[in-house]
């Protein structure tokens, strides 16, 4: 990208807000080097956090991390659903819900769990599955060379803040997202789940990094370099910090529940509860094969550790249970 031709920008559209200066952006960051120190530590407590898991354990707390996320973002652009919603999607035990932000919700919940480059954004937004090239249900974003146009143009600016802490960059990136309309009005979600994973280049041990309900303030903030920036970092420091409490309170879950349990004779309820301390939300089918016990022990395991509130069930369901633990 040369100079400030963006493909997006009308040359005779005066009032047409201007695309983030680096330089404004790297003297805010230089003005706020305290905070993005303490982002970033932040950020390194929470990716230590996930490395002493096992690959499942790890992937467990992830999805747990991105469902809590996707809630917030939903709610920050005004089509909430609940975590376990979005859970009971995933499990292929759907809720009656919005359909077209559970479709936000589904996309998103494979994004922040690792899928798809960042960097090519048609395969990133899942454009190029529509038949014809269409966009996605809930889009009305450029289509086209349009898009290819302000998708590269939007990748070049990004990389004009490579100066930046991949910390810091992520609000400037989210304005330049929002002048490059690469989303519509009403999928803000998109840019956040964007902005998301890009941070993670400050945590590879992480596959996004989580801002939680203190993301719902800046997702869509506004003002100078200084302001934008000082706001984001108390959010990334105030949400990693939210999410290591989080994994803590599972694992204090775990070890409240095998005192619990322990005048329960055997492994099997140890079992149980370490599936369940590793996964956000598993059907009865699931904990059987993870705890290598049978359906009529899992079954009658569950029911029982949810008479003592250590689990909850979640779809009402005879057929088909869901169960998580009860935090």
């Amino acid at each position: 990208m040369h100079g400030f031709d963006y493909s997006w920008q009308d040359s005779e559209n005066d009032d047409q807000p201007a695309p983030p200066r680096p330089a404004d952006w790297l003297a805010a960051q230089a003005g706020l080097a305290v905070e993005l120190a303490d982002a970033a530590l932040a950020a390194g407590r929470l990716e230590a956090r996930l490395s002493l898991m096992d690959a499942t354990a790890h992937a467990g707390a992830t999805r747990r991390l991105a469902l809590v996320e996707i809630e917030n973002m939903l709610r920050a652009q005004g089509t909430p659903l609940s975590r376990e919603e979005i859970g009971l999607d995933a499990m292929a035990a759907r809720a009656g819900t919005d359909l077209g932000a559970m479709a936000q919700a589904r996309w998103a919940l494979r994004r922040l769990e690792g899928q798809s480059d960042p960097n090519r954004l048609r395969d990133f937004l899942a454009l190029h599955r529509n038949p014809d090239h269409a966009d996605a249900p809930w889009s009305d974003r450029p289509a086209g060379a349009a898009f290819d146009a302000a998708a590269a143009d939007f990748l070049g600016a990004v990389e004009g803040l490579s100066g930046l802490h991949p910390l810091a960059r992520a609000p400037a990136a989210r304005m330049l997202w929002r002048l490059a309309a690469l989303s519509p009005e009403d999928a803000g979600i998109e840019a956040a789940v964007w902005a998301a994973r890009a941070m993670a280049r400050a945590a590879p041990g992480l596959a996004f990094l989580p801002l939680g309900r203190h993301g719902r303030a800046i997702w869509a903030d506004g003002g100078t370099p200084e302001r934008r920036l000082s706001r984001h970092l108390s959010a990334v420091a105030q949400g990693a910090g939210d999410a290591c409490r989080l994994l803590d309170r599972i694992a204090g879950w775990a070890d409240a529940a095998q005192a619990a349990t322990a005048a329960i004779k055997g492994r099997n309820p140890a079992r149980v509860i370490a599936a369940l301390a590793a996964h956000p939300v598993l059907h009865t089918a699931q904990v059987e094969d993870l705890a290598g016990i049978s359906r009529d022990t899992a079954e009658r395991l569950l029911s029982r550790m949810r008479h003592m509130g250590l689990v909850r069930e979640i779809t009402g369901a005879r057929r088909f249970r869901l169960w998580t633990a009860a935090v």
